[in-house]
């Protein structure tokens, strides 16, 4: 309990108010307040452990298929072909590591609160794709049954360190940088785009395959829609604008879009250069990747500006 001391001068009426209860002692009248049940804005434990856990897995992933794409037979739990699709797995498990090692050290909730929500769904998806899909799999591999044990419990544990840290979801001050309303809003636009894509890809992956910039098939379609659903961190960009709450996701898009961009350098031989998707695959990427840093360097110089102006 918070006591606030008062003399009689000080006129409190007596019994129940607004913050407690007032009671008499001697000369003084007390206000007691209740202490607010939860500390706000902390990270849980359980919320870290979850987060080191997962870290050794997405950096064992990203060591398979990054450096190696072409021995996933042997070193993976199903055979990705062409390189380009193992590589942008890769880029994204990194991506995803970078973002949960953040999360080990973070000490406020809401500095990696947006990112639960899209990695969540993303491993649902990923999950259901491996029922799916399950005779594509090689069920002989170590990898394999790590990629199970992964899958089908990620999605369930995430969701839940999320329902319970949010309770110590902090809001905003006057004092906080926000993202100008145009950069929040071309953020949503992209993580919309990104979701209708995600949704194209996993809900008609022969359509899909059909017109992709390079070979795909009913898995790695259902995998690459399951990598744009990560999109959804952009849409939180509607209520939460906060440069504290969207850092870490912009750091961790920067580094997934660096990496895939140099899979397609590396894998430029995969990519159809009859398909006009192709060109536009590569300019939309090296745009929004170059508006993406752009974006980071703007707003660290704001929050720079406005930190030395008091």
């Amino acid at each position: 309990m918070v006591f606030i001391v008062s003399d009689r001068r000080q006129c409190f009426p007596a019994g129940p108010h607004a913050g407690g209860d007032i009671v008499t002692f001697g000369e003084y009248r007390l206000l007691l307040m209740a202490t607010p049940p939860f500390p706000q804005d902390r990270v849980l434990l359980s919320t870290r452990v979850l987060a080191g856990v997962i870290i050794g897995f997405l950096v064992l992933a990203f060591a398979v298929l990054y450096p190696w794409p072409t021995d996933t037979r042997r070193l993976f739990a199903w055979e990705i072909r062409p390189t380009m699709s193992a590589m942008v797995l890769g880029s994204v498990y990194l991506g995803g590591a970078y973002f949960f090692l953040r999360v080990t050290r973070a000490t406020r909730w809401h500095t990696v609160a947006g990112g639960f929500v899209p990695v969540g769904t993303f491993a649902s998806l990923m999950g259901l794709t491996t029922i799916l899909h399950w005779d594509r799999f090689l069920h002989g591999n170590l990898a394999f049954w790590l990629w199970v044990a992964l899958y089908f419990t990620t999605p369930f544990l995430v969701f839940a360190v999320f329902l319970a840290n949010q309770r110590h979801y902090s809001p905003g001050t006057a004092d906080d940088v926000l993202l100008p309303p145009v950069a929040a809003g071309a953020i949503v636009i992209a993580g919309g785009v990104s979701v209708v894509m995600s949704a194209f890809l996993y809900l008609l992956p022969h359509r899909a395959i059909s017109i992709w910039p390079w070979q795909l098939t009913p898995l790695t379609a259902r995998m690459l829609g399951a990598i744009f659903a990560l999109g959804l961190a952009g849409l939180g960009a509607a209520r939460e604008r906060r440069w504290s709450a969207a850092r870490l996701l912009i750091q961790v898009a920067c580094l997934m879009l660096l990496l895939i961009l140099l899979a397609g350098v590396r894998a430029h031989r995969e990519f159809d250069s009859s398909n006009a998707l192709t060109w536009l695959f590569a300019v939309g990427f090296a745009t929004t990747t170059a508006a993406t840093v752009a974006l980071y360097l703007r707003m660290e110089s704001r929050v720079r500006a406005s930190a030395a102006s008091g």
